[in-house]
């Protein structure tokens, strides 16, 4: 077995509007706190991999060089769909990982507020701070429901039809019921875009935005930033009691797509890549679901929530419906789901939500959660999917110092 990776620092922004900021700002904001909160500097880091999906041709990591230290060393420009930021910090990783280097900066951000309904043909929002339905989350195009869908609302209303049909007792009320556990959450996680707690009927009265998801059941348009510091085995060693104290073990980075599928070539499969993602990452880990003290998993919607407790394995195989309605998602339950508010809530700047989710388990993990902290937290997993195809899952592990 090879020697362990550990998250020395990490950071994210809050989550929101930034007009005053463009996305190098935000993305040096994340960076320089994660780089502090590790107790390095620039001049460590070995390597760079950056990621921001909307201006992926633009080079955001030599852009930030130019803010934060520019110092020579080798930049990856990440672009993976919503698995941006996991991709980029399994980019550090695997060059630390190698031996190349021994500490690495992994940063994601992201523009989004104001940008309206990116890529299907709708109108943008107005500035004024309501609910925005996270980029291409948003309206449909005048043929599709017609001829099919590639919006990612379709997409994931179809997706949690599915379960529906094959498995039964989904309703449009259960949908609504697990957004309504993470608009919950969110009133304890001061850095979510949307902290308003929300009824159950204000969420299935809201807007409809893809049966059966209303519009706070969609992740959110909003600006941020996410970074972390990894640092090889040996290298954390050399540094202080407390430095290794709060680092974080990375005991599972697995990075899927999808494998060929007749049927997937029409219908996104969110489901075959997630799962075997998330094998992949138990047995590099060497754990399995029942060790897992709390998840950050991506929920663009709430539909994607409930087969994502499939998915992940946190129930047995078409058992998603009896685990939620057993509360066991709830941050009191046994497998917490979502404590920080999730993207329904905390918000999903797109670039950023990979490292973001790994940001909220590793505070649980050291103990600086806050209000919301999970007690006894020692192991955690957070998951992002993007469509294109891209899965990441990371297990993390709370230090034993």
């Amino acid at each position: 077995m090879s020697d362990p990776i550990w998250i020395l620092g990490i950071h994210m922004t809050k989550f929101g509007k930034y007009p005053d900021l463009d996305t190098v700002d935000l993305a040096s904001q994340a960076a320089l706190a994660a780089l502090k909160d590790g107790g390095v500097s620039m001049k460590d880091m070995g390597v760079l991999a950056a990621g921001c999906l909307m201006a992926s041709n633009a080079g955001i990591g030599q852009q930030l060089q130019k803010q934060i230290g520019q110092t020579g060393i080798p930049v990856y420009n990440v672009a993976n769909a919503c698995a941006t930021g996991a991709t980029a910090l399994r980019t550090a990783i695997m060059a630390v990982k190698s031996g190349e280097v021994d500490m690495g900066l992994a940063v994601g951000v992201e523009k989004l507020a104001g940008a309206g309904l990116l890529g299907a043909g709708g109108r943008p929002k107005s500035d004024k701070n309501e609910w925005n339905p996270s980029g291409r989350y948003g309206a449909v195009t005048s043929t599709d429901g017609r001829i099919g869908t590639d919006s990612m609302p379709g997409v994931f209303a179809q997706v949690g039809m599915e379960y529906g049909h094959k498995y039964g007792g989904t309703s449009f009320e259960l949908f609504a019921k697990i957004s309504e556990k993470n608009h919950a959450h969110s009133t304890l996680n001061p850095l979510a875009a949307y902290t308003k707690r929300m009824t159950l009927e204000e969420i299935m009265n809201d807007v409809m935005i893809a049966y059966p998801n209303t519009r706070p059941m969609c992740s959110a348009n909003c600006d941020g930033a996410a970074a972390a510091v990894v640092v090889s085995d040996a290298k954390l060693k050399t540094l202080s009691l407390e430095q290794q104290r709060r680092a974080i073990k990375v005991s599972a980075s697995v990075l899927t797509s999808d494998p060929y599928e007749e049927g997937c070539q029409v219908l996104p499969n969110v489901n075959t890549l997630t799962r075997n993602a998330v094998k992949l990452a138990y047995e590099q880990a060497g754990i399995g679901p029942s060790d897992l003290d709390l998840v950050e998993l991506h929920d663009c919607f709430a539909t994607a929530e409930l087969v994502h407790y499939d998915n992940l394995m946190l129930c047995e195989e078409g058992g998603a419906v009896d685990f939620f309605n057993s509360g066991a998602t709830w941050r009191d339950g046994g497998t917490p789901v979502n404590v920080s508010g999730g993207l329904e809530s905390k918000g999903h700047p797109i670039a950023a939500t990979g490292i973001a989710n790994i940001w909220e388990v590793c505070h649980h993990l050291r103990g600086e959660a806050g209000d919301r902290q999970i007690e006894g937290a020692k192991v955690g997993l957070a998951h992002v999917i993007g469509l294109g195809s891209a899965c990441g899952v990371h297990i993390l592990e709370r230090s034993g110092l």
